[in-house]
């Protein structure tokens, strides 16, 4: 039986959709890849490279039209206007709810002022008492979040909610249990974690599945070619228990993305969790360099090979809707056994970065 033509709606969407999707882990979620990072939309004030509304806006809209429906937010990020700009998006554009993945996050605590980075300060608001309880993973403290990150978001459901670091001064009964206490609630679908040790990880899993609650499906770690300290038992646990990797930074804070001779850009100009460059890292960028070069590709798109075969679903902290562009003629790129060998082989062990 011939097939019959497709229905002009469905075609047109096709034909839109720039980017592929995978299923999160052993879970059935499907997200793009790459996620959209929404770290990079908010406030300026918050960190310069920041977009403020008018371009984080345009940023949301052309992901969208591209395919790339899945955008990782927190509530920390630019204290609540990430999620307030992706409220806007879905409201300007007239995007129905349920055609994108919001991912989000808790853990950090919140402030007032959009321009105050709270990690650098954190450990002093437990202390106050207008920020005690608001922050760590305590019932409260997650309950707390949830219902902000659903206001500020305007929506009665986070796709995949996550917490943003190990709490190690709140039991992990505690903590599962209220996650779990989200997803039967309907506020929460699915739940992940960020980055922390794999035995922390492996700990709360297990006290999930000991009392039938739920378990996480994602675990969002710092991981590329210049920092693969994850490969040695936070990655090796997710494979082995169908949890998804779903990097933050996978160009390494842009050092991946552009030839070491080229300008710094304003957010390559700032903090970074990876401080200054080695000779291997700079050893690693040339080759990077040099596989772009050989295949006629963008230095993304390589970054973006090297996950696709790794397995993981990069988060992007795209800047400009030409970077979405880009990162989306990496669709179905891959690279050999022999260039990813070329690739690592410079990689020289280094102190775990990003737990913190």
């Amino acid at each position: 039986m011939a097939q019959p033509p497709l229905p002009a709606s469905l075609q047109k969407s096709l034909d839109a959709t720039k980017v592929d999707y995978v299923r999160v882990g052993s879970s059935g979620l499907r997200v793009s890849t790459p996620i959209l990072g929404a770290m990079s939309i908010g406030s300026s004030k918050w960190i310069p490279w920041v977009l403020d509304e008018e371009e984080g806006l345009k940023l949301l809209k052309a992901a969208y039209d591209n395919g790339i429906n899945t955008w990782d937010t927190a509530n920390v990020y630019s204290n609540g206007l990430s999620e307030q700009l992706i409220a806007k998006a879905l409201r300007k554009f007239s995007i129905p709810r349920e055609k994108v993945v919001i991912l989000d996050k808790c853990y950090w605590h919140m402030h007032d002022e959009p321009s105050l980075f709270v990690p650098l300060v954190d450990h002093h608001m437990p202390a106050a008492k207008d920020y005690v309880n608001q922050g760590g993973l305590s019932r409260g403290a997650i309950f707390n979040a949830v219902e902000r990150s659903l206001k500020d978001l305007d929506t009665d459901y986070i796709d995949l909610y996550q917490i943003h670091r190990f709490d190690p001064n709140t039991p992990i009964e505690e903590t599962m249990k209220a996650l779990h206490d989200l997803v039967q609630a309907g506020k929460v679908r699915y739940i992940g974690a960020s980055s922390m040790w794999a035995t922390e990880f492996a700990r709360m899993q297990a006290v999930a599945e000991k009392n039938g609650w739920t378990k996480f499906i994602s675990m969002q770690n710092h991981y590329h070619l210049l920092y693969r300290e994850e490969e040695r038992e936070m990655n090796r646990y997710c494979n082995a228990t169908g949890v998804a990797i779903i990097p933050w930074s996978p160009y390494g804070g842009g050092k991946l993305a552009r030839p070491l001779k080229a300008d710094e850009t304003v957010r390559g100009k700032g903090w970074s969790v990876m401080g200054d460059a080695t000779s291997a890292d700079e050893e690693i960028i040339r080759r990077v360099e040099n596989v772009a070069s050989q295949r006629g590709w963008k230095m993304s798109h390589v970054n973006l090979a090297w996950h696709r075969v790794k397995g993981t679903i990069p988060i992007v902290g795209f800047n400009s809707v030409s970077r979405i562009e880009e990162a989306c003629e990496a669709r179905g790129r891959t690279l050999t056994d022999e260039e990813v060998k070329f690739l690592e082989e410079p990689y020289v062990s280094r102190d775990v970065l990003g737990h913190s």
